[in-house]
């Protein structure tokens, strides 16, 4: 998610730059920066998920460590 809308927006950056038009070019560089800000977020969710199961992991080790005392 969002690498589609930074390809879109470099083609419409690329556009506009060819055809002189900026708004076009402008549209295109806002574009780009919604994708990256997705998938940044994309990102940001990922390590938030890995980190919450190794938290579990962690939980789960703790309790069997105190069920075995």
């Amino acid at each position: 998610m969002g690498i589609g809308e930074e390809i879109k927006g470099k083609a419409k950056e690329a556009a506009g730059s060819i055809t002189d038009n900026d708004n076009l070019r402008h549209e295109g560089q806002a574009q780009q920066d919604k994708g990256q800000a997705e998938r940044e977020a994309t990102q940001a969710r990922a390590e938030a998920k890995a980190h919450e199961a190794k938290a579990k992991y962690h939980e789960t080790e703790q309790r069997a460590a105190e069920s075995a005392k």
